[in-house]
């Protein structure tokens, strides 16, 4: 049994199965779809995938077709509130369920995505800078 992280989680067939799951919830949310200029999320899907099974220990195809990561650069563009972190966490939390990864696997990857979404944001929400009364 290999070592990685990628083939513990259960190789490419379970990364597809959960960015496919978490596309399909983004193809009907009204806030976070609009981020996605493409009328086809597929190349979007590609992407994410790629990106996690190279960050996980799979293959390198993330790196061959796109570069450095470059997260936040990439990210810049989109205006990512608070509130559009959490409907994305909401998203990928249900596609990691779907999978149902042991409760290790699903800890370390949670934490992971957790910590890159909330490293994401760029935009105060509606409520910054008030204070709670």
């Amino acid at each position: 049994m290999s070592d990685t992280f990628f083939d513990r989680f259960g190789g490419a067939e379970a990364f597809s199965t959960m960015v496919r799951g978490f596309y399909d919830a983004i193809a009907e949310d009204e806030l976070i779809r609009p981020m996605y200029p493409d009328a086809d999320l597929g190349p979007a899907e590609d992407r994410l995938r790629w990106f996690l099974e190279q960050y996980w220990g799979g293959p390198k195809t993330y790196s061959e077709q796109r570069g450095h990561p470059r997260l936040r650069m990439r990210h810049a563009e989109f205006p990512i509130t608070p509130e559009a972190r959490d409907k994305w966490l909401d998203h990928m939390r249900k596609a990691v369920d779907s999978i149902r990864l042991s409760p290790e696997l699903d800890e370390e990857l949670w934490e992971y995505l957790v910590d890159a979404a909330y490293a994401m944001v760029n935009t105060p929400g509606p409520d910054s800078g008030r204070w709670a009364t």
